[in-house]
């Protein structure tokens, strides 16, 4: 049995032409959804990578792993997937990246893993490590006799097609690289590389790609794929002071956004200065890299079918976290909105027992949370205590177990925001720049450690504009919704002993389940 486990970065859960998209189209990933199982309910824990992807390969809930910025270390008592996977004599395979920062108390001062917040996973092997430098990509690109590669953003500087660039908008331009050279081809193709010759027994490989995490280029014909004219407006307030209104820290995430910028030489400060025409350009540039990953997904399946090892093969397929596009007024990934945290998750089980289910569209909610209990059952190793998530593998089956969550649940943390001399707009120190939100079937509640809370009623308010917490109506929804974040919260705290007895017949653990 083999686990070919793909994540995307920056894919927001509506992206695909099988979740109803009315423009995008993702042909090799539906025919994918359509063998396996389509989650239309998925959810990531946390945001921006480095935490996220933290919960993902670790199955713990930002709560509990407390990684919680991009650069804080992922503590080494956790363990993760890929540990877990060699208890089985599995060897995991990376190519690409994980954005996990490795615990200094396992490192020399010197050490080079203390100099990058993208350090590889503890138990990955980095057949083709492409971090933040993204080296080995750069160094294929200079092989093939490309120039100006010396820096990373500088690989992604778009050829000059004069006006044509201006009148369509900042993103329009396509890559100076061939679709056949990009850093999506490059990692598929060392994968089929890789795969060609692992004959002699079962394989993990966990194949990271970065796009469509901006900044916003794509090789030619993708880059004209789509036009803006087509996609999707942006869901936001008439103008952005209505939209800043509805909350203190909302105010302060738009007039002060950060992350990549949709271009290599665009600041993502300068958001608010985006013409519609940059920002109907940049969606139309988004649906293209999603549809260029989609080509090379549809390439390195039909590898696994072409050898015979498709059928013996768990094949998943998600992301990190979402990206706002341009709704509510911003880019990147630092909203408590839908759009930041909502992502695909298709699960492909080969099982015999999952035969029958195949093509399913669950509408249960799931989390990133659940991925590593899913391979480890699949792989037939025990899953630790630490684990907040669930074994997807019933809805698989097409069965949904009667004590399913009925809310998914999210974390971010935004302590970024306080600089080196602990200099506040908000006035928070930086324990108290928390947000946890519970997002049910109808209404979905953000708390903050020390601003106000939000209530949204998705059934009237899909967009959420209208924050009910503050209407003596909602009041009582409100507190019910609160407690639950309480109780969720209380449910949830690390448990990795806490089952564990010390008894004159030794060690004795119970192994209880959360629900």
């Amino acid at each position: 049995m083999n686990v070919l486990f793909i994540t995307a970065d920056q894919w927001r859960g509506d992206s695909l032409s099988a979740m109803g998209h009315p423009c995008l189209q993702t042909p090799n990933l539906d025919r994918l959804a359509a063998d396996g199982i389509l989650f239309r309910q998925h959810f990531a824990q946390a945001t921006p990578c480095g935490p996220s992807r933290a919960s993902l390969y670790t199955g713990l809930y930002l709560q509990n792993h407390r990684s919680v910025v991009n650069g804080t270390p992922l503590d080494a008592r956790h363990s993760n997937v890929a540990l877990e996977a060699r208890k089985a004599g599995y060897e995991p395979a990376l190519f690409g990246y994980t954005d996990v920062s490795a615990d200094p108390r396992q490192h020399a001062p010197e050490d080079p893993a203390l100099r990058t917040y993208s350090s590889v996973l503890p138990g990955m092997i980095p057949v083709v490590q492409v971090d933040d430098h993204a080296l080995p990509w750069i160094a294929h690109l200079k092989a093939k006799g490309y120039t100006g590669t010396d820096g990373f953003l500088e690989v992604y500087k778009p050829k000059d097609i004069g006006a044509e660039a201006s009148h369509r908008g900042l993103t329009f331009a396509p890559a100076r690289y061939s679709v056949e050279d990009s850093y999506s081809a490059f990692l598929t193709d060392e994968l089929i590389k890789y795969l060609s010759v692992r004959v002699d027994r079962p394989w993990f490989a966990h194949l990271s790609y970065l796009a469509p995490h901006p900044p916003f280029v794509v090789p030619e014909p993708y880059h004209a794929m789509y036009d803006p004219a087509d996609v999707p407006r942006p869901v936001r307030a008439a103008t952005v002071e209505r939209e800043a209104a509805q909350h203190p820290y909302l105010d302060y995430s738009l007039h002060n956004q950060t992350g990549w910028g949709i271009r290599y030489d665009h600041k993502s400060k300068n958001n608010l200065k985006l013409t519609d025409t940059d920002v109907l350009q940049a969606r139309a540039t988004y649906y293209g890299m999603i549809s260029e990953v989609d080509f090379h997904i549809g390439r390195l399946l039909s590898y696994l079918k072409e050898t015979g090892v498709y059928d013996n093969t768990l094949v998943i397929f998600t992301t990190d976290h979402g990206e706002q596009l341009g709704d509510h007024w911003q880019f990147a990934k630092y909203a408590y909105f839908e759009q930041s945290f909502h992502i695909p998750l298709i699960v492909r089980d080969p099982r015999a027992l999952a035969q029958h289910a195949r093509g399913r569209r669950v509408d249960a909610f799931t989390e990133n949370v659940d991925i590593m209990p899913t391979i480890l059952d699949y792989l037939g190793v025990a899953i630790p205590t630490q684990c907040d998530g669930e074994v997807l593998a019933p809805l698989c089956c097409g069965e949904t177990p009667s004590n399913w969550r009925t809310e998914a649940h999210w974390e971010f943390d935004f302590r970024h925001t306080i600089d080196a001399n602990g200099n506040s707009s908000l006035g928070l120190k930086p324990d108290q720049c928390a947000v946890s939100v519970i997002r049910g079937e109808r209404y979905k509640y953000i708390h903050f450690t020390a601003l106000p809370p939000l209530l949204f009623d998705l059934v009237e308010d899909p967009g959420e504009f209208r924050n009910l917490a503050e209407d003596p109506a909602f009041r009582s929804i409100t507190l019910e919704y609160a407690q639950k974040m309480l109780s969720w919260r209380m449910n949830h705290d690390e448990r990795v002993l806490t089952n564990t007895l010390i008894t004159p017949a030794g060690v004795v653990e119970r192994l209880m389940p959360r629900r």
